[in-house]
């Protein structure tokens, strides 16, 4: 699990549109703290602060404290929402995390072992089904991300979820199924190849009934007369 990180923020008044953009014009962004049995609390951080978490990859999967006018809470991110135009944040959604707390959270997968794969030594493909899996796991064992080794793979090998080895406590939210994370293809040129001799075989079966069709007539022609177009020589 990364580092619990911590984010100084203050009580916000008002609501709505109006509010929230005061509260930017000053330098902040506005911000919701819900869940954990407590009344929705509106709060506001400061925007360099929180843009050095928002743009890492890590930030919906990384534990803050808030520091909220010397009260800490703990939180997680559930959701950032964007300038359309300057792509920078605007309001971000924190979850209150108690002790003990269990989180649903969406988890990066990560691959080892490309070097040693049979599979892409052959030159298949890497074919990723699933960047992300869901999971449910204690707050305070939050994975940056699940890794899957690639090293015994060959071309149409796949890698499923239970070949993954998850944080104690963790389990995915598929529980019904043993989902598939990813497969060794066979490269582009291969399948064409495979397609090229299937249609080939194909043409040369169709391609023998009307050679067959067109010798039949020959072989009907009465016998004792001549073919039609030549003339009976004359002595």
């Amino acid at each position: 699990m990364s580092q619990i990180q911590e984010l100084a923020a203050q009580a916000r008044t008002g609501t709505g549109k109006g509010p929230a953009y005061q509260t930017r014009q000053k330098g902040l962004i506005p911000a919701v703290i819900y869940g954990g049995g407590s009344a929705p609390e509106n709060v506001a951080v400061e925007r360099h602060a929180l843009e050095r978490h928002a743009f890492n990859g890590t930030f919906l999967t990384t534990l803050f404290v808030l520091d909220i006018d010397g009260q800490k809470t703990r939180v997680i991110p559930r959701d950032i929402q964007l300038d359309p135009v300057s792509d920078r944040p605007v309001h971000v959604d924190f979850m209150r995390l108690p002790e003990g707390a269990e989180v649903r959270i969406a988890v990066p997968v990560r691959f080892k072992g490309q070097e040693a794969s049979p599979g892409i030594k052959r030159g298949g493909v890497l074919n990723i089904v699933r960047h992300e899996v869901e999971l449910v796991c204690l707050a305070d064992a939050i994975p940056p991300f699940i890794e899957g080794d690639l090293s015994t793979l060959d071309v149409h090998g796949t890698l499923h979820i239970s070949q993954f080895v998850l944080p104690e406590g963790a389990r995915p939210l598929i529980k019904d199924r043993d989902f598939t994370i990813a497969s060794i293809v066979a490269p582009t040129s291969v399948r064409e190849d495979q397609r090229a001799a299937a249609q080939a075989a194909s043409g040369q079966g169709g391609a023998a009934a009307p050679e067959a069709a067109a010798a039949a007539p020959a072989a009907k022609a009465p016998a004792g007369k001549a073919p039609a177009g030549k003339a009976a020589e004359k002595k």
